[in-house]
């Protein structure tokens, strides 16, 4: 019955019978259920992996249930942990899709390749999407990574934005949380929302990405430098999957005018993607470009994690994250 929360039948089995004999032991619990005693042990053994039993008070040789008000909602916040790790892989696989395309197109001549355009440098770039904007009659959707957007950035927006907008198309811009702290940012973000468009954050974004009509997507060939280059890409299957990844990612953010929730774990998104970056061993140099934030903010949130799990290096915050139920072990 609980087999989609992650607890087995046999688990399922010893702990209904635990909660119904608080003082059972390990054979009294074996004969009442008709399992062998090996059996049993195994089962509490996962039970205590689950954090569904834990010693008993008094007596450390000896385990309890964990009553199922409290146990259930272990289960089902490890439940909802797994599926967001889960949906951020397969949004990362959608992105590193993206990204292939974007530097295989940088290595091949775009006329070789119908449906893929490349472009080189920022002047390049902003001429082709003064065009491009001009063309939009219904939808344009934005990915904008980098943190606070800066003083040119958004000089060089407003025009394309207000025409767009004053045209009625619709209009959806997620950026990072980390704008929320910033100033120009949120107040340009503001007058977006005035003129009809809508904005939302969230804690990462996979790379910067413009889809224009759902029939046009301009992604930037490097996460690293924006500037650099991008590719406008045309293919049905490709557009396809970049809105799916859009859509997707819109439905996980928050508006910007809302409080950013916190996970059952009291950690907002911005803090879970950077634990699950610190586990995987990243750099506050690479956690702080994931995030929009400096390298003195990204090293204050990895102490801040290290301080909350009792660890004294990355690789130990890593692993009581996963006993903690924090991150989802590792497949």
């Amino acid at each position: 019955m609980l087999t989609a929360l992650g607890l087995d039948s046999v688990g399922e089995t010893v702990y209904r019978a635990m909660l119904r004999q608080p003082a059972a032991g390990v054979a009294a619990l074996a004969d009442s259920v008709g399992l062998s005693e090996g059996e049993v042990r195994d089962a509490l053994d996962a039970l205590s992996e689950l954090a569904l039993v834990r010693p008993a008070a008094g007596d450390a040789g000896r385990l309890r249930a964990v009553s199922p008000d409290i146990g259930m909602e272990i289960l089902m916040a490890r439940q909802q942990s797994e599926l967001a790790a889960h949906q951020q892989r397969l949004e990362a696989s959608r992105a590193a899709a993206a990204q292939l395309i974007s530097e295989y197109a940088e290595l091949r001549p775009a006329a070789s390749h119908p449906g893929v355009e490349h472009l080189v440098g920022l002047d390049q770039i902003r001429d082709r999407l003064a065009v491009l904007t001009r063309e939009v009659r219904e939808e344009f959707l934005a990915f904008a990574p980098g943190g606070p957007q800066t003083a040119e950035n958004r000089a060089a927006s407003r025009p394309l934005n207000q025409d767009l907008l004053g045209r009625g198309v619709r209009m959806r811009t997620i950026y990072l949380d980390s704008v929320r702290t910033n100033r120009p940012t949120v107040e340009h973000a503001d007058w977006l929302t005035r003129l009809g468009g809508q904005v939302r954050t969230v804690p990462t974004l996979p790379t910067r990405m413009l889809l224009m009509d759902r029939r046009i997507a301009m992604i930037s060939v490097s996460s690293d430098d924006t500037a650099a280059g991008a590719v406008l890409l045309t293919g049905q299957g490709t557009l396809t999957a970049l809105c799916a990844l859009f859509e997707t990612t819109w439905e996980a953010a928050q508006p910007l005018g809302h409080i950013v929730p916190t996970d059952p774990n009291g950690l907002t998104g911005q803090q879970a993607a950077a634990l699950r970056l610190l586990a995987e061993g990243h750099t506050d140099e690479t956690i702080a470009k994931r995030l929009g934030v400096s390298h003195r903010t990204a090293r204050r949130i990895a102490s801040e994690l290290m301080d909350r799990l009792a660890a004294r290096s990355r690789f130990e915050a890593g692993v009581r994250a996963v006993q903690q139920g924090w991150l989802p072990a590792r497949p």
